[in-house]
């Protein structure tokens, strides 16, 4: 199974044009698939039956594993078969019967505009860090941007004149604007900040680490978590939280469903629909607390 896995990856990467955090997604997800599988002796993908694959998923079940893990490593098995099948590796797919469980759809965690503003207000030195990650949240509040997409943004990839930047995401660009406080961070930063944060002159990427590298995921997770305990945010905030306030915050303030699609990337509109039905659920909340008849 690992030379079809291999060339699996093979074809998600250059045909599929597929992020590498989907492909470590996929591999992760395969590899776990085939170690159960050569427990039992199975080792050739042409002699897996529908049933293994079924006892896989009643294994994921048993041992406790979320309804949305066993989603995922049914997505994975899907793609893997499909492709298969379709480079004629297997004669028939096996893991068309396999049935995803039920997700309880969570409301995303959001800040409320007032805890936003503690939070970008954090980062309020004159040190070299500080003026970088007070242009980074800034900016990703601007533009509901994911971490991977901050982090792996390019010099040429902001025009700091007309206000936007573009985001490249598995091969598609979108551009997204950014008001003016998003750029004067980004200015003040592009100042002499970077240049002195930077260890390549060369270096084509936006922000840096304290190393002079490209930050990482871990880098920036850990930079918003002690701004939020600064600023006394009780919630269990991630990096997608500011992502997720932008978009509720947007379509509380009247912004069309279409535009705030177009901003996050999501392919998919019912993806953005839950921010329609957060700012429902909140406006029924103020009402109950605030009309007298209710």
């Amino acid at each position: 199974m690992e030379n079809e896995i291999n060339a699996f990856m093979i074809y998600l990467h250059n045909i599929k044009k597929t992020s590498e955090n989907t492909e470590m997604s996929y591999r992760r997800d395969l590899v776990k698939v085939k170690n159960y599988l050569e427990e039992q002796g199975i080792e050739d993908v042409r002699k897996i039956t529908s049933t293994n694959l079924n006892s896989y998923i009643l294994y994921l079940e048993k041992n406790k594993f979320s309804a949305a893990t066993i989603s995922r490593n049914i997505a994975s098995l899907k793609a893997f078969y499909h492709y298969m099948c379709k480079e004629g590796m297997v004669a028939e797919d096996v893991a068309e019967t396999l049935h995803a469980p039920k997700i309880e759809k969570k409301m995303p965690e959001i800040l409320s505009t007032d805890e936003v503003v503690r939070l970008l207000e954090q980062p309020s030195g004159d040190t070299p860090k500080e003026i970088r990650d007070k242009a980074m949240l800034e900016l990703l509040y601007a533009t509901g941007i994911r971490v991977t997409e901050l982090i792996t943004l390019k010099l040429s990839d902001v025009n700091l004149q007309m206000g936007y930047i573009v985001c490249k995401d598995s091969g598609k660009e979108r551009v997204i604007p950014f008001g003016n406080e998003a750029k004067s961070a980004l200015i003040r930063y592009l100042e002499g900040t970077r240049a002195s944060m930077i260890s390549d002159a060369d270096s084509e990427y936006l922000f840096a680490n304290c190393s002079g590298q490209p930050m990482s995921r871990q880098g920036f997770w850990k930079l918003i978590k002690y701004y939020a305990k600064k600023a006394g945010i009780v919630a269990d905030i991630t990096p997608h939280t500011l992502r997720h306030s932008f978009a509720a915050h947007l379509v509380e303030n009247g912004a069309d469903l279409r535009s705030v699609q177009e901003m996050l990337g999501h392919s998919d509109i019912s993806t953005t629909q839950i921010y329609v039905n957060m700012n429902r659920n909140r406006l029924r909340e103020v009402y109950a607390k605030a009309h007298p008849r209710h």
